[in-house]
């Protein structure tokens, strides 16, 4: 997430989480005094447990957020409603706007709610970076749907969860993509904890590869791009790829387009997001993404899921609502079949063995908390529209 006026950002996250606490009338939280419900007698006694989300929910890019937290909200939703439970599920969240600054309070609201069991997120990586120890204190799971950078599962976050592939899976697939499309390449990332990430382990594939490029950063405070493009589009590089969000992409597209760049453009899951197309206007057409992630809107497979999201929210499903919709079920999965009460070690301890086929993947974890199959998708912007054109691999 962005750092852009990061004071006002915190105050206005501080006053979020205040507010959610005293009244949360969308979440339906239980609050903070453990699990509801009289009865003592495990999970067939109709007790009430909580699944939580963090995640970005205001800031420069909430929209990656509100994609997930819904798509949490419908899981629950659903969930209660099809009567197969021997428990009843509530639903809560935290907006962490997407910062490491920010996130602490947002995941301590969550841990300290007795009858949160499992969190879904945080959404972006430096934000899971600085709570992931936190959370596995507290003996809590978090499973992200969107999280990437590659070092998350390798720092001993005991509870740490991923449905997607990592960075190193993402970069290692662009790379060879950019470099079958372009003799020359420009890598430019955000100089965030996901962007820099991203960036890195591009180019240790175009290392690999022998291709020729260069690699720059640009603070992701940055409100002016015309400096980068220009010297971009003087470089006459055939490819330019930029890892970091959609709100410093779609200005970065602007500012492209008027230093007259002619090569491809193509950037990764941070911004791949209608909100691109929003902000970028006319100048982010063609522009091409690798994602991990799924399109409901597309995928035939998908059309009750993205029906259902539709019809509760009035707006399509995006980028990585399916895969928080597959976290949420696979935690759901996990507490159906435990006995007695549901606590978080015991959350813990069964998405450690989980085998649930998903909407966009079959949710099983290797042992330090990634999933089993790496897919990355490649997305292009055409008549103002994101369209799927096929998995990386297949146009490499």
């Amino acid at each position: 997430m962005r750092q852009r006026s990061l004071v006002k950002i915190a105050l206005l996250s501080a006053t979020a989480v205040a507010l959610a606490a005293c009244s949360n009338s969308s979440s339906g939280s239980s609050g903070g005094g453990g699990l509801t419900g009289g009865n003592s007698g495990g999970s067939s006694s109709g007790k009430t447990y909580t699944i939580g989300f963090q995640g970005p929910l205001s800031g420069d890019n909430q929209q990656l957020g509100i994609n997930e937290r819904n798509a949490v909200e419908l899981a629950v939703e659903q969930a209660n409603a099809k009567g197969d439970l021997n428990f009843k599920l509530k639903y809560t969240e935290a907006d962490d706007v997407g910062a490491p600054a920010t996130a602490p309070p947002a995941a301590a609201k969550l841990i300290q709610d007795d009858s949160v069991v499992a969190v879904v997120g945080p959404s972006f990586s430096g934000a899971t970076k600085a709570v992931a120890k936190n959370y596995a204190d507290a003996k809590l799971a978090i499973v992200s749907p969107s999280a990437t950078n590659t070092t998350l599962t390798s720092q001993g976050f005991s509870t740490f969860f991923r449905v997607v592939p990592p960075d190193s899976a993402q970069g290692t697939q662009a790379a060879d993509y950019i470099a079958k499309k372009g003799k020359s390449i420009y890598l430019i990332d955000d100089t965030s904890e996901y962007g820099t990430g991203l960036a890195k382990d591009i180019e240790t594939e175009l290392k690999v590869k022998g291709a020729k490029y260069v690699r720059e950063g640009v603070a992701d405070t940055t409100q002016d791009y015309s400096a980068i493009a220009a010297k971009v589009a003087s470089s006459g590089a055939d490819v330019m790829y930029y890892a970091g969000y959609y709100s410093g992409a779609s200005l970065f597209a602007k500012a492209l387009a008027s230093a007259g760049y002619k090569g491809l453009a193509v950037s990764g899951d941070g911004s791949k997001d209608a909100q691109f197309i929003a902000g970028a206007g006319t100048s982010g057409e063609s522009w091409e993404f690798t994602c991990p992630c799924a399109d409901a809107t597309v995928d035939p497979n998908m059309k009750s899921f993205a029906d259902a999201y539709n019809k509760k929210w009035s707006t399509p499903s995006s980028t990585y609502s399916p895969e928080a919709f597959d976290a949420t079920n696979a935690i759901i999965d996990v507490m159906k079949g435990i006995d007695g009460d549901i606590t978080r070690e015991k959350v813990v301890a069964g998405l450690k063995t989980v085998n649930y086929k998903g909407l966009t993947n079959t949710v099983k974890f290797q042992a330090n908390g990634e999933i089993e199959k790496a897919i990355v998708f490649l997305y292009k912007v055409k008549s103002s529209k994101l369209s799927l054109v096929g998995t990386v691999t297949s146009q490499i």
